[in-house]
């Protein structure tokens, strides 16, 4: 994953990678061009997502091996690989959504807007609700961690 700066077309350099301590991570690049900054914050989840599948922010410090995503795929393989998930108990019917959320919801930036949208969608069904209010999208919010989003 790059990040580009949008007034100069370039790929922002890694600049620092900051753990405050509180669970988050934070990664600061810089545009080499103009000297943008932009920084990336994740969340205490996504910190610990990012720890275990051993991401290293900021780029390697030794070069890449041959063949080396998968040796590390065959040191560990997963045991359910070749399982079909479990299918999820079928709704009596779509989640639908009210015209105050699905305004809220185009305010979401358009490159995220269909994974928020399927995070409220499954949380609606999993709790048997059938409608998709701002109220329900706060509660989601609150009881998935994610009001700091």
């Amino acid at each position: 994953m790059k990040f580009l700066c949008l007034a100069c077309d370039e790929v922002m350099a890694f600049a620092e990678r900051q753990l405050p301590g509180d669970g988050t991570l934070t990664a600061v690049f810089t545009c080499p061009d103009c000297k943008r900054e932009m920084a990336l914050l994740t969340n205490p989840m996504e910190t610990q997502m990012i720890t275990s599948l051993g991401v290293e922010i900021g780029g390697r410090t030794v070069p890449q091996q041959p063949m080396q995503q998968t040796r590390m795929g065959l040191e560990s393989p997963l045991e359910d690989a070749f399982e079909a998930p479990p299918t999820p108990p079928a709704a009596d019917g779509p989640v639908t959504w009210s015209v105050e959320a699905t305004e809220r919801l185009e305010n979401v930036p358009r490159f995220v807007r269909g994974m928020v949208k399927r995070i409220y969608a499954e949380y609606a069904m999993e709790r048997e609700i059938r409608e998709i209010t701002p109220e329900i999208m706060d509660r989601a919010r609150s009881d998935l961690g994610l009001e700091g989003m």
